[in-house]
């Protein structure tokens, strides 16, 4: 099988380009992939010693999330564990916004805009990503602050008398994590929405079903793939964000990200900083499998 799979690749992309390819790709993923999780995954077993030196293996940075530290008033950690609760329920919220969205968008572009309409109206999805991701967050910061434009739009109409903190109830985070990923969402979906045959929507129409019967067993089925493949991404890149949670989050709107960031940086304790880190890592390809099994899509669906 294997022999079979590096003739044909050899046969399709030649001897040079072949093997460039192969070296690229055992790089990419052996060197910028597994290489890093495993020495992230050493580091969190290992004892933390401040001076530099390489501790013992131990459970104790696992322990530290659940439990806290030794001698601690609280039996559990409830700070961090709220926290990683808190995010993850959030990056599944944003997740669930984002398809919501982007579906729609995904459906027009695939099956109703053709020609200069469809370029159009990619060029304006695309182009406000060529824009730095923390650019785009200072931006929807001043977007969302007390003298931004939401807030005069709502006080010149009279909608509010005053302005409210779009900061501090998190609103500009939630909206600032969408937005940062709407690409993501769109472009698997149109892929597969734009091969759907249309005949079999206008089928669906001349038997008198409903917009939203047609949608629903034909296009959404359909799309299934595609849909699983944005989800995916979304919801991974939403719970390990930490540029817009930093500029964007409120005073008690901490990201588990932050903490892991902090035990990095800030506590220079990289063996707690790494087992927080696998933790999360660990409990995203958690949640993101059990989905996948409950809708029953196959790794080899997101990967078309």
């Amino acid at each position: 099988m294997k022999k079979g799979f590096l003739h044909n690749f050899y046969q399709h992309n030649g001897r040079v380009l072949g093997t460039a390819l192969l070296v690229i790709l055992t790089f990419w993923i052996g060197v910028l992939i597994i290489l890093p999780q495993l020495s992230m995954l050493d580091y969190s077993l290992r004892e933390y010693l401040p001076s530099g030196q390489v501790g013992e293996y131990t459970l104790k940075n696992y322990r530290h999330l659940v439990y806290g530290a030794e001698g601690a008033s609280d039996p559990y950690n409830y700070v961090d564990l709220k926290v990683f609760t808190r995010t993850i329920v959030a990056a599944i919220c944003v997740t669930i916004f984002n398809l919501l969205l982007c579906y729609p968008i995904a459906f027009f572009l695939g099956q109703v805009a053709k020609g200069m309409k469809l370029r159009i109206f990619a060029m304006l999805l695309i182009i406000p990503y060529w824009i730095n991701e923390i650019l785009r967050a200072f931006a929807l910061k001043i977007i969302f602050g007390a003298t931004g434009m939401i807030n005069a739009v709502l006080i010149g109409m009279g909608i509010l008398d005053e302005p409210f903190d779009f900061i501090r109830a998190d609103i500009a985070l939630y909206a600032g994590l969408g937005y940062a990923y709407i690409l993501l969402m769109v472009f698997p979906m149109y892929n597969v929405i734009e091969s759907l045959d249309h005949n079999q929507i206008e089928a669906a129409r001349d038997l008198g079903a409903p917009w939203w019967r047609i949608h629903w067993r034909i296009v959404v089925p359909y799309a299934k793939p595609g849909i699983s493949s944005g989800c995916t991404m979304v919801f991974m890149l939403s719970a390990g964000a930490l540029a817009a949670p930093q500029i964007l989050g409120g005073p008690s709107s901490l990201w588990f990200t932050q903490i892991i960031y902090q035990w990095f940086n800030d506590g220079g304790n990289w063996s707690q900083g790494a087992a927080y880190a696998i933790v999360l890592l660990v409990s995203c390809i958690i949640i993101v499998l059990a989905i996948m099994k409950m809708f029953k899509v196959n790794m080899g669906d997101i990967g078309k």
